[in-house]
């Protein structure tokens, strides 16, 4: 299969399913990946010279962790191989996950926190016995995956694949099974309570599955539904010995939930799994304590098929011995009448409370055990609440998604790509922990504990925790979905910036020695699950990250931004000291006194094979915007020597910056001497993306002709050169549009630097070819390799991956946060209704003594409203910087075909641009153009006006004669309408991403 264009996409929906979302993830059973793809292992014989000394020195350091029992960070030698099963995990945030596979299998554990294991359970199994006038017709198992072991054999297995269709779009799926000889379909709906600006249900270990029932038929059936379970995660260690099985009944309310309990170990951490089903009326339940998982099964597949039932028995299981297993099973039957429907509810939890990292310092408990306790007994609890509370966390994920998937604007693959991807976010080998006793891990800041510490990995097989250089692209989705998560992330990196860490540590790449962590700088992650996290941070040792030219910039620019989103003034009172500190370590880095830094001739930042020399786009455009964003911050906290020092090496440094590294059309990779000085970056304008991003638009540090030349050089270099475009952006091309074979790295394709690229495209204006860049990358991973649900952080055209599953490409995210900010007629146009609540207040503005807008807190209304749209205006401060608030315009068939940015001076000098928008072809408008109103500095700024009545419809076609003929209207703007459409509300799923004054 080539790479192909959206309209061949062939996982998009292309039929409705009644019950299903008409988009997402979708493939048919018979799907199968025919690309032969393997990871990346063999660089090009011109670069392998500079891995040979790095080979050399890591596999002593493999060698010496094997000997210690612990797994290296990275591990080279045992790559995941390509194995294109994986559909939508289970299980909420940050209290381990299970995989599913597209064709109904259970793999991918990660129970003990950090660490995967890839195994299939062939155990783990749904079952459906269909009867009639009292006899069984039909039993069979509901996956279509292959048997892997030879247990079970009795059976039957392989469900037709020609009869199941299978659909995701995280946190659910839905699994659609056709039985034609008896008239009946089965739809499985899995919920996991994964949902935004939830910090309680979204914690919780446990999944619920819902099967609905067709009888098409004449006659009157009973079904049942078995669900069966072993103890372990399909390793080795699963036959330890030492479980065993307990049923149990949960009452409460008007409820009544009926299971068995697997009780078992990881590592010395207890774990209990429970497999359960809801009884109600016209609902039996029974069960099977235990049965041999490595058996023929006879037993408990003939005591289904008997009767529609299990034998239910209410003893214990005795424990089992080393080398044997234990499964049990549960099942649920109903009748269902001639073309009726029937539902049987089942639900999977694990308790897991209290876990340990490998060095076994520090206890801590999982943050859902803040409401169901750390003694081991809450799994019975867990289902309970799962099945009560489940038809409330799909209300939720469906006032969150609805606005998104009814927008006709937004293309249908990036509807998947956008949910699908934040399986990351739970199935990272996340972890939400307290703590327990007393712990030197602990912040000391009050906000931290109260949402406790968050960590997720780079990747499944890079085991790093909140490796920051990468997170740094990911946190869009936590600072729009769960801004709490993101804060504590920051209040973590900002305690470790002072700590140092003398111990000695040979470097893989150099193999020099240096010191694990320096004083004053920001880690390169909190540490490794196979050590001790958050204690000992900086587990990555290929370089000597305290020399990385990104990681301090990435810490400021991720502070503002964040702060620009929330407004929370201790937040930033509490980041600005440490701020200053590693704004004064970067200093450091300017060597020549240009006001630019300068890389050290190594790969110094988060492309760690590619290295860059002086004065370079990629950090010299991040510390740009970094200094930017401190003076704005000094002044907002009266800090007016900061603001006037920083100041000055901003005005050096964006000299330097263009003067050295614009060529007329791109900013070089660097300006070095090097062969591949001049090559296009796909990446170059990482500082300007952020910077804008943020809310500071100054046109005199990223000069916009400069931006979207550069932009628009991209795209035709790192995009449409590969593939017609549908292959997402290379990281680095020469002048005439080929590979850049300088690095590996450089011919890869970053799954999360394309997305990003995408967004700064979008913000640009360059809306079409950001949305062609980032469905090439999706395209290329979740169609083209296979890789669904494992998204790697890089892949190239020879078919080579690396790093499955891998933080980055949540950036995603970004794109969304361009679209809200900067092109709001995205999010108004609609093919279906939805309630959603009231948009926040626009936040009003207070002037610092510098005389720059800051933003204050917004209230955000609880009110639930009907609003068909809503567009609000940019403003541009006395300072020069244009201001965007929220808008949404009430487009809900115009087609505006181009945006045309003026450019006009203020008193100081800044570029501001001015909006306006020229149809290209006859452009219908629900509402009427504002009038003008000029600010003390003469910038015009709207008033509002409405119309007063509901869907008017108004032919706009005078819309490019009068902006032609004023240009000085800096915004046509139109009012509310009375629209269901407001995706940018809390209902929709998170805090609108506005840009506020600064």
């Amino acid at each position: 299969m080539a790479c192909v264009s959206p309209d061949k996409s062939i996982t998009t929906p292309k039929t409705h399913i009644d019950g299903v979302p008409d988009f997402g993830w979708r493939v048919p059973l018979t799907y199968k990946c025919q690309e032969k793809c393997g990871p990346f292992q063999s660089p090009r014989l011109k670069q392998l010279t500079g891995f040979v000394g790095l080979t050399v020195r890591y596999m002593q350091f493999w060698f010496k962790k094997r000997n210690q029992g612990r797994i290296p960070f990275i591990n080279h030698l045992d790559p995941v191989m390509h194995n294109p099963i994986y559909g939508c995990p289970i299980g909420g945030i940050g209290c381990g996950t299970i995989g599913r596979g597209y064709r109904g299998e259970f793999c991918r554990f990660q129970m003990v926190a950090g660490m995967y294991n890839f195994a299939v359970v062939d155990a783990d199994q749904f079952v459906v016995c269909i009867r009639k006038n009292g006899n069984t017709v039909y039993q069979q198992v509901l996956s279509a995956q292959p048997k892997k072991t030879k247990g079970l054999g009795s059976w039957k297995w392989h469900f037709p694949q020609q009869d199941a269709t299978y659909h995701a779009l995280y946190p659910r799926a839905w699994t659609i099974y056709d039985i034609p000889e008896h008239k009946v379909r089965l739809v499985c709906r899995q919920i996991s309570p994964v949902f935004p600006h939830d910090y309680k249900e979204t914690t919780l270990p446990t999944a619920v599955f819902v099967w609905s029932i067709e009888n098409n038929g004449d006659e009157e059936l009973e079904i049942s539904i078995m669900f069966t379970f072993k103890n372990g995660r399909g390793i080795k260690e699963d036959k330890d010995g030492g479980c065993w099985n307990e049923p149990f009944s949960h009452k409460s309310d008007d409820s009544e939930v009926q299971g068995v309990m697997i009780h078992q170990a990881f590592r010395d951490m207890d774990c209990t799994y429970a497999v359960s089903a809801a009884k109600k009326d016209g609902v039996s339940v029974s069960h099977c304590v235990e049965f041999d998982p490595n058996g023929s099964g006879e037993d408990v597949w003939n005591d289904l098929k008997e009767d529609g039932s299990l034998n239910s028995v209410g003893e214990n299981s005795a424990k089992t011995k080393k080398g044997k297993e234990i499964a049990t099973a549960v099942c649920a039957k109903c009748t269902v009448k001639p073309h009726g429907k029937g539902q049987l509810d089942f639900c999977l939890a694990w308790d897991m409370p209290v876990i340990l990292f490998a060095a076994r310092e520090q206890k801590y408990a999982r943050r859902y055990t803040r409401w169901f306790g750390t003694k081991g007994d809450a799994a019975p609890r867990l289902c309970a609440h799962a099945l009560i509370s489940y038809p409330a966390w799909e209300e939720k994920i469906e006032q969150w998604q609805n606005p998104f998937l009814s927008n006709s604007k937004l293309p249908a693959w990036y509807k998947s790509a956008l949910f699908n991807e934040l399986y990351f976010v739970s199935d990272g080998g996340t972890i939400w922990v307290d703590p327990i006793a007393d712990s030197s891990a602990e912040s000391s800041v009050d906000p931290v504990p109260e949402y406790s510490k968050f960590a997720y990995l780079e990747g499944h097989e890079y085991r790093m925790y909140n490796t920051y250089d990468v997170h740094h692209y990911a946190s869009f989705a936590f600072i729009m979905l769960w801004p709490k998560i993101q804060e504590s992330i920051q209040y973590d990196i900002a305690d470790s910036v002072v700590s140092e860490d003398l111990a000695s540590v040979k470097f893989c790449m150099s193999g020099e020695k240096g010191i694990v962590k320096t004083a004053n700088t920001v880690p390169h992650d909190i540490g490794d699950p196979e050590d001790e996290p958050w204690k000992r941070v900086n587990a990555y040792i290929i370089h000597p990250t305290c020399d990385w030219k990104d990681l301090n910039l990435k810490f400021v620019l991720q502070v503002y931004r964040d702060y620009s989103h929330t407004h929370n003034e201790e937040f930033l009172k509490y980041m600005y000291p440490k701020i200053k500190l590693v704004m004064e370590t970067a200093l450091t880095w300017d060597t020549d006194g240009d006001g630019i830094i300068d890389n050290s001739g190594f790969a110094d930042q988060t492309y760690d094979a590619w290295t860059m020399q002086g004065a370079s786009a990629y950090c010299g455009g991040m510390w740009l915007a970094a200094l930017r964003m401190v003076v704005d911050m000094a002044k907002h906290l009266g800090f007016d020597e900061d603001q006037a020092k920083y100041a000055e090496v901003l005005e050096r440094g964006k000299k330097s910056y263009q003067d050295k590294l614009w060529n007329g059309r791109y900013y070089n990779f660097d300006c070095s001497q090097h062969g591949h000085h001049d090559s296009v970056m796909a990446d170059q304008l990482a500082g300007q993306w952020f910077l804008k991003a943020s809310g500071l638009q100054d046109d005199t540090v990223f000069p916009p002709a400069n931006v979207k030349s550069a932009l628009k050089t991209v795209f035709e270099n790192n995009v449409m050169m590969f593939s017609n475009g549908n292959m997402g952006a290379i990281n680095g091309t020469r002048p005439d549009g080929k590979k850049d074979i300088s690095s590996c790295q450089s011919e890869e394709f970053w799954v999360g630097i394309t997305y990003s690229v995408a967004a700064s495209m979008i913000q640009e204006g360059l809306i079409d070819e950001g949305f062609q860049t980032a469905w090439g990358s999706y395209h290329a991973c979740w169609e083209w390799m296979g890789l669904a649900f494992q998204t790697p952080e890089a892949y190239m055209t020879s078919r080579h991956y690396r790093s499955l599953g891998y933080m980055r490409p949540l950036s995603i995210w970004s794109l969304q946060w361009a679209l809200e900010k900067f092109h709001p007629e995205y999010l108004n146009v609609k093919t279906g209704e939805s309630q959603v609540k009231v948009a926040p207040e626009i936040n009003k503005e207070k002037k610092s003594d510098s005389g720059v807008s800051l933003p204050e807190k917004s209230v955000e209304s609880e009110e639930t409203v009907h609003v068909e749209s809503v567009k609000v205006k940019e403003e541009q401060a006395d300072s020069g910087v244009s201001l965007s608030d929220k808008s949404v315009e009430s487009e809900e068939k115009a087609h505006v075909e181009s945006v045309k940015i003026k450019e006009k001076k203020s008193d100081s000098g800044v570029s501001l641009p001015e909006k306006s928008v020229e149809s290209e072809e006859k452009v219908h408008v629900e509402s009427v153009k504002v009038k003008e109103k000029k600010s003390d500095s003469g910038v015009s700024l709207p008033e509002k006006s409405a119309e007063s009545e509901e869907k008017v419809r108004v032919e706009f076609v005078k819309v490019k004669e009068e902006l032609q003929a004023n240009a000085t209207t800096d915004v046509i703007k139109e009012e509310k309408s009375g629209s269901d459409e407001c995706a940018e509300t809390e209902s929709s799923g998170y805090q609108s991403s506005e840009v506020l004054p600064s």
